[in-house]
This record gives C-alpha cells, sequence and structure tokens, in this order.
C-alpha cells in the first residue's frame, strides 16, 4: 500500500530553465504538479504533449496561444488543455502558475526538455 508524502514548497529546488523561468515539481503516483515562476517577456515555446494540463495562474498574467487562438489567463484564472493541443506561453508581467499534468511528465523528470532551457529542437516538443 503506498502511503502520503507531504512536500513543502521551500524544501523543493528551484530548478533555472532559463533567465526568466524557473520551476519546482512534485510528481505522485499518475499526476505531477509544477510551480512555474515567469518573469515579465518569458516565453514557453510552441509545443505538444500527450499529457492533459491545466493550469492555474496564482499571480500576474499569461498570453497562451493554444491552437492559434490567444487567452489571456490572469490571477485566479485556470486554462485547461487537452492532450496534443499545440501551445505557447508568454509571460505579460511578472507570474506564478500552478500547472497539474496527467501523466506526469517524463520529459521534465529525465531533463529532456530543452524546448523550455532555451535549448533547439527540430519541430514542437513531443512527450
Amino acid at each position: 500500500m503506498q502511503e502520503s508524502k507531504h512536500h513543502r514548497r521551500v524544501d523543493i529546488k528551484p530548478e533555472p530553465l532559463n533567465a526568466l523561468t524557473t520551476r519546482q515539481y512534485v510528481v505522485g503516483t499518475n499526476i505531477m504538479l509544477a510551480r512555474i515562476v515567469l518573469k515579465k517577456g518569458a516565453h514557453v515555446p510552441m509545443h505538444h504533449h500527450v499529457h492533459e494540463q491545466i493550469s492555474h495562474v496564482v499571480e500576474g498574467a499569461l498570453n497562451f496561444l493554444v491552437d492559434g487562438k490567444e487567452v489571456a489567463v490572469r490571477a485566479g484564472d485556470i486554462l485547461s488543455i487537452p492532450p496534443h493541443l499545440p501551445h505557447e506561453v508568454i509571460a505579460l508581467e511578472d507570474s506564478v502558475a500552478l500547472d497539474i499534468f496527467n501523466p506526469p511528465r517524463q520529459d521534465w523528470i529525465d531533463g529532456d526538455d530543452a524546448y523550455l532551457r532555451g535549448g533547439t529542437a527540430s519541430g514542437p516538443a513531443k512527450s
């Protein structure tokens, strides 16, 4: 039988992805919760993945481009993104978002996420 686990945010080391973006995450059995901190102007390039994603903007404002449509998501707003739907994000101001993924992002766990780190990729990220 599995046991619950208590995580303290202050004990989860922030992972810098680039000069404008850091993340922390916790992985469960079938789900992942990530806290993403984006400074104004941060850009998450266009990508898609097999994961269902729910993004809750806690502070600030993010502009999502989802399947070719712009969606401004402000503090308190929640956006759900189905699997395989292309999307990108630009921080309109300093922002904090909580992202939930099902299943967990194995590409993040393995460090195979160059598109977030300012690296190059051959086309949209897929995982």
